[in-house]
């Protein structure tokens, strides 16, 4: 069976460790490109439209997970989703949630085996029907909802967001929206934005979760702030705020959300 590959590691050794061993395991596989981070893995992907994808979890940029999200945000509907292994080192109850976002996984250190086997699935599932981007959200709507409420007491009340000289104490529930910056995050109220240096996964542990939504990979809105949830003729939704202007687009893997709003 013909098909084309994509091996997104950025180690490089182990990448090409990978490559090797899939030309001995499906010699008819063609490997397109190695990207050595997740941004270079969904430029790859959108151009190259590969078959299959092997997607390392953790990753410069992106993490394989984050790839998946993007690439279902990205693809039209209609369009062919690759199927994807994700290669990992993360013990058994995390390889759990993202197998079912997968077609397989792969351990590291990976063996032959065990790569013969993911293969055996790989060419059964390239011989039915491609998924289509519905069973892809679906999936990852799972996998990225689960676990991510915080624990009561780390929730988190006051931002203190240094400007010059200053050390402002600004109340989360006056938080318009988050934004990723980097490793940094923006914090916008109603009437200022500051920059503060926490990344916004650490961020978005600590918030309150009635309150706190993520609706994209870089943005967290305040519910209380949202004045409505539109949705265009692809199907997208986009949030118009109370005292802002912007309008937030959410992704398609956290719109379920507002659907009802």
């Amino acid at each position: 069976m013909n098909a084309r590959a994509l091996i997104a590691e950025d180690e490089p050794l182990l990448a090409q460790g990978l490559k090797n061993a899939l030309a001995l395991a499906w010699p008819e596989l063609q490997v397109l490109a190695l990207a050595p981070n997740g941004v270079e893995a969904l430029r790859l992907i959108q151009a190259e439209r590969p078959d299959v994808v092997f997607l390392d979890i953790l990753m410069p940029g992106l993490t394989g997970l984050e790839v998946a999200a993007e690439l279902a945000d990205r693809l039209g509907e209609g369009e062919p989703v690759p199927r994807i292994v994700f290669v990992t080192a993360y013990d058994a109850y995390a390889v759990k949630a993202f197998e079912l976002a997968a077609v397989d996984y792969l351990l590291k250190p990976v063996s032959a085996e065990r790569l013969a086997a993911a293969v055996a699935r790989l060419k059964a599932h390239l011989a039915a029907p491609r998924e289509d981007i519905a069973q892809l959200v679906s999936k990852l709507q799972k996998v990225i909802g689960a676990g991510t409420a915080p624990a009561p007491e780390a929730t988190l009340k006051i931002i203190r967001a240094g400007v010059g000289n200053t050390v402002r104490m600004i109340p989360v529930e006056e938080v318009c929206y988050f934004q990723a910056a980097d490793k940094y995050t923006n914090v916008i109220t109603r009437d200022a934005e500051v920059l503060i240096r926490t990344a916004l996964k650490e961020l978005l542990a600590q918030l309150p979760q009635d309150r706190f939504r993520q609706i994209h990979r870089g943005t967290v809105v305040n519910l209380a702030e949202v004045a409505a949830a539109v949705r265009d003729d692809s199907g997208r939704y986009s949030l118009r705020l109370k005292q802002r202007k912007e309008i937030l687009a959410v992704s398609r893997v956290f719109a379920d959300q507002f659907r009802q709003m």
